[in-house]
């Protein structure tokens, strides 16, 4: 066998390796991931300053404690006067000193913010993160203002696919779960019937058989995490998407009459 003189003839020999069975489905993802981050740039994946959660200088921790709980990251940009003006980074465990009566700064408390451009390749981003030991980076534009933030689980799902969060589902059954705002989490890999029957639509089982294949339908392409469509007079927003497949919605009926008929 000719060895592979290009990319496309290495996953061509791949696709044939897993056809016979010399590499499962799992590993098959894996490389593939693999070779795609090197394509991809920081812009590609990361979280739109518009989503990014963050923390006020200014704030008492009685002020966003709430939030951060609420929120369930584990760390968080610390801003001044704006989103621009990134003074460091939280990390929600040193909270615990506040919890124990101790004296507490936010100031004292900062871990310094790595800044990255948006055109950062995403190979180059993961050796960088593996060797500062930074988990988190502050995506700039430009212009020098704050465009989003990049997480290394951001890179490394690129790779090995979703990794559990904050988004994720206790039960495999739980596709459609209220959130403390009134809104529902919906798994992608909801069928479009259970989805019909939950919000009273009547999308079309046709041409696809889950809300993911919906969306993407609508949008005419692979969505990025935080973009937001309306169909039927639901909202739906894109919680976590990825090159290669949507994992988790934000449904927000409005004013629909009829809510969910049964959520878990």
């Amino acid at each position: 066998m000719r060895e592979p003189e290009d990319r496309e003839q290495l996953l061509s020999l791949l696709h044939s390796a897993f056809e016979r069975n010399l590499l499962d489905a799992d590993a098959l993802s894996i490389i593939e991931g693999a070779l795609s981050v090197s394509d991809m740039q920081v812009r590609d994946i990361m979280v739109p300053r518009a989503q990014m959660e963050t923390v006020s200088i200014h704030e008492k921790p009685e002020e966003f404690i709430d939030r951060v709980i609420e929120v369930a990251h584990s760390r968080f940009p610390v801003t001044g006067e704006s989103k621009d003006d990134v003074l460091g980074i939280l990390l929600a465990k040193d909270l615990l000193r506040y919890y124990a009566g101790k004296e507490f700064d936010i100031r004292d408390m900062l871990r310094p913010a790595v800044f990255i451009p948006e055109s950062k390749r995403l190979n180059v981003l993961l050796r960088e993160f593996r060797a500062s030991r930074n988990h988190m980076a502050i995506v700039v534009d430009e212009y020098g203002g704050v465009a989003g933030l990049v997480t290394i689980e951001d890179v490394l799902e690129q790779i090995v696919g979703d990794i559990e969060d904050e988004y994720d589902f206790d039960e495999a059954s739980d596709n459609i779960l209220l959130d403390s705002a009134g809104r529902y989490r919906v798994k992608a890999t909801t069928e479009i019937e259970d989805f019909n029957a939950a919000f009273g639509t009547h999308f079309s089982d046709e041409e696809f058989d889950t809300v993911g294949g919906l969306v993407i339908h609508h949008l005419g392409r692979m969505p990025k995490r935080g973009e937001t469509l309306v169909l039927d007079g639901l909202r739906i927003q894109v919680l976590r998407a990825d090159s290669r497949r949507v994992h988790t919605l934000l449904v927000d009926s409005g004013a629909r009459e009829r809510a969910p008929a049964s959520v878990s």
